[in-house]
């Protein structure tokens, strides 16, 4: 005996978002959520401002660095403590665990002197060997290498994603829309960043890089869909250009709300069970810049890049026009230009149709038909 199977809530949400049924408000409250995202963006920029800069890692401000292996035990707490009993002047301490069985301490730059006190007070605090305690120096020319080639492939990728993205769509404010979701989702990742005071290392920066990828692809999915409702919609009579936008974001909501999803849950994992449990330290720093990036840019591409298209677009002579033909259901001068057309077109069947008994009907040669007959020639 066949069931009815009913769709889930998820599924009813997506059906009625799809047909209609249910909207939000995404270009009717456009200026709104522009104005919260530039608030936003505002924040971000000044929270490093007034709080004193970033969280930068070793590679971007320098300093010694020790690394303990095989240890007895994790404790961070008694790295900590010796570090500060041998080297009194050490500046921003930070001990981790970083694998099992494995701790890294890094500091401000160290003499001589207190490098070897440092890593023979590790020693004897983690029970190890000589041998597996190591001290470096890391200097700040690194770190600042990778930040002038970060830059330098963020203006590359947003000219070639805006050169790109116009031809695509062939509008240049599709593509100005996408590259301020990019723009924004970028500060507001890194705002979160100094708000929280996550340590920006250069696998964080490469995971910003990595975010930029996903926040286009999200905009060029909402995007193809705005195209795809817009098209000869100043054609019709029943709907505006501005709720075939609203329509088509609702339409794709649940399709940006899934892909967040799929792209969070294995960043997630890595997250917390790959760094939190395991304590890599590196893996940490790329699944964090992911885990926020991925999140942010979602709202970006919702609440950013199309409340702004569609405020570049509605502002077009010929939108207000039918805009303002719909909303008032005042279509007199076409529905008077269409019945000119018509009478017009009636007009000149009748002189067909007069002239027709007129003209000489030529009759056609009979067609010819020529049989051949094959004939099979056997040697």
């Amino acid at each position: 005996m066949a069931t009815d199977v009913k769709p889930n809530a998820f599924a009813r949400f997506g059906n009625d978002l799809h047909s209609g049924a249910r909207s939000y408000p995404f270009v009717g409250k456009r200026r709104l959520w522009l104005a919260l995202a530039a608030l936003l963006m505002a924040v971000s920029v000044l929270i490093p401002a007034v709080g004193g800069g970033f969280n930068l890692g070793i590679d971007f401000r320098g300093g010694s660095e020790f690394v303990v292996s095989k240890t007895a035990h994790v404790d961070v707490a008694t790295g900590e403590r010796v570090i500060h009993e041998k080297a009194k002047d050490a500046s921003e301490v930070h001990v981790t665990n970083i694998a099992p069985g494995t701790i890294r301490a890094q500091m401000s730059k160290l003499s001589d002197d207190e490098t070897l006190q440092v890593k023979k007070a590790l020693q004897e605090a983690y029970g190890v060997s000589e041998n597996d305690v190591t001290s470096s120096f890391v200097g700040p020319t690194w770190g600042a290498d990778v930040t002038r080639q970060a830059f330098w492939g963020l203006v590359v990728f947003v000219i070639l994603a805006l050169v790109g993205m116009a031809f695509y769509f062939r509008t240049w404010k599709m593509s100005l829309a996408s590259i301020a979701g990019l723009f924004f989702t970028v500060v507001v990742t890194v705002g979160l960043y100094a708000a929280f005071g996550f340590e920006i290392t250069p696998s964080a920066i490469i995971g910003f890089l990595t975010i930029l990828s996903y926040s286009l692809y999200d905009s060029v999915v909402v995007f193809d869909k705005i195209r795809e409702n817009t098209d000869g919609v100043l054609e019709r009579r029943d709907t505006t250009f501005a709720e075939q936008i609203n329509l088509a974001v609702n339409q794709t909501l649940v399709r940006s709300i899934n892909t967040a999803i799929v792209g969070v849950l294995p960043v997630g994992a890595i997250l917390f069970i790959g760094a939190f449990m395991l304590g890599a330290g590196t893996l940490q720093d790329l699944s964090l810049s992911l885990f926020v990036g991925i999140l942010v840019g979602m709202f970006g591409t919702l609440f950013v890049s199309a409340p702004l298209y569609a405020t570049l677009r509605l502002g077009e002579a010929k939108i207000r026009e039918h805009t303002a033909k719909v909303e008032s259901g005042d279509f007199k001068d076409d529905e008077e230009a269409e019945e000119s057309d018509s009478e017009d077109s009636a007009a000149d069947d009748s002189e067909d149709s007069a002239e027709a008994p007129a003209k000489k009907s030529v009759k056609k040669p009979a067609r010819a038909t020529i049989e051949i007959h094959r004939v099979n020639v056997s040697d």
